[in-house]
């Protein structure tokens, strides 16, 4: 979802000692279970779960993955902000969760990116002429009763960026990699966990090509289209609660429905601005890009304050694939480093140090989970790790609310 908000920093002295072996822990009380009074619960897991990587090589896979992820919204950015017709708009697609989720009846069960920057439902479907690996058998709609195919005069054909018509409804998707999933649009009884939802809106895809959606079997749009599925599901509430990198098997978790009573942020319709120096441009809140980017000049002056403070030789290898990084000290397992303090409109989030400093104590090095970016900024999951981000899109308010996620 691409919100945006203004945005500048403080970086005050030093008051967090940061471990690295073992790894930081936090002493901030777990969230208590939110009580909806309708919704359901879906556990998200890493797309780098299981592959047996330390914290700090997960956020190196992440940030190779989020420099693809971050020229796509820059051309979503700026298609949204030109006044020529465009066909078919750029969507940033793919992201760095999964969720799992069962379609049809009987429902079969598969696992599905996640992502907030885009809005189609969608998984592959047979007879396929053009279909990536998975792990999962591919949906067969024939083996279905509860599938339909979605006729040229549905709203929702009409809400496709671009479709044609035989004797249904066929639609094509783009996103910014040059990635495509191409099929019918069609109606199907889709379940979370325990919550069956019948006649939900999806792509039935038979020709689906890119490099980007292997991790799953499809992808599940959170966006503020009329395709997503926070709009068919008529849930204006969502949030999700997302753990730290560092933890291989526990899982994250995204909840829709009624959750309410925090501080919140007001967000903005409009495409995200150029941020301008300490940050009065836009930001763009963003689950599926691995650290933050911030417009190069605001960069400059975060990247200053941190090798001003901390006192340790600046390490300017470039082989960690950071752009802000320190040597540590021989047998060294922790360092001060600023507090950070993000100042949006509203509310003040300061963040835990285990959100912005990462740190390898084989490698001796520790690195700021930040990076640069021209023309647009990006507040990407490392920093929102261990909060319940909510979004209430009724209200048009971002709210965060600190929350150990693993024991959600």
């Amino acid at each position: 979802m691409a919100t945006t908000t203004s945005l500048s920093f403080v970086l005050a002295l030093a008051v967090f000692t940061l471990f690295f072996s073992p790894a930081f822990s936090t002493s901030r009380r777990a969230l208590e279970h939110p009580k909806m009074q309708k919704g359901f619960r879906v556990r998200l897991k890493h797309v780098d779960s299981g592959k047996n990587l330390t914290r700090f090589e997960r956020i190196q896979h992440g940030v190779k993955r989020g420099r693809n992820r971050l020229q796509r919204l820059k051309a979503m950015a700026l298609v949204a902000s030109s006044s020529s017709e465009i066909e078919s708009p750029v969507l940033p697609g793919n992201g760095e969760y999964l969720m799992k989720l069962s379609i049809g009846t009987p429902p079969e069960t598969y696992s599905a990116i996640l992502d907030t920057g885009s809005d189609l439902i969608w998984t592959q479907c047979k007879p396929c002429s053009q279909c990536f690996d998975q792990s999962t058998p591919i949906f067969d709609p024939k083996k279905s009763s509860s599938f339909s195919k979605l006729p040229c005069s549905s709203q929702l054909c009409d809400a496709l960026p671009h479709s044609s018509c035989k004797d249904s409804c066929e639609y094509l998707y783009t996103y910014g990699d040059y990635s495509s999933t191409q099929g019918i649009l069609a109606s199907e009884t889709l379940t979370f966990g325990k919550a069956s939802v019948p006649n939900v809106a999806f792509g039935c895809g038979a020709d689906n090509e890119g490099s980007g959606f292997s991790q799953g079997a499809g992808l599940v749009g959170l966006g503020r289209g009329p395709l997503s599925l926070v709009s068919q599901l008529n849930e204006p509430k969502f949030s999700y609660c997302l753990t730290s990198v560092d933890h291989e098997t526990k899982t994250s978790t995204l909840l829709m429905g009624n959750l309410c009573g925090w501080h919140s942020l007001t967000l903005s319709r409009n495409p995200p601005s150029h941020s301008k120096m300490m940050g009065s441009g836009g930001l763009i809140i963003d689950s599926g890009t691995t650290i933050t980017y911030l417009e190069e000049s605001a960069f400059n002056l975060v990247a200053k304050e941190f090798t001003s403070q901390i006192d340790l030789p600046v390490d300017s290898s470039g082989s960690t694939g950071l752009e802000v990084c320190f040597t540590l000290p021989s047998g060294s397992t922790k360092m001060e480093v600023p507090k950070m303090v993000f100042h949006f409109d509203g509310a003040d989030l300061e963040l835990p140090a285990e959100n912005y400093m990462i740190g390898d104590s084989s490698m001796r090095v520790a690195c700021l989970a930040m990076g640069s970016s021209s023309g647009m900024s990006i507040f990407g999951n490392v920093q929102q790790q261990n909060m319940v981000v909510l979004h209430d899109l009724e209200k048009e308010t971002l709210s965060f609310l600190p929350a150990q996620c693993d024991l959600l």
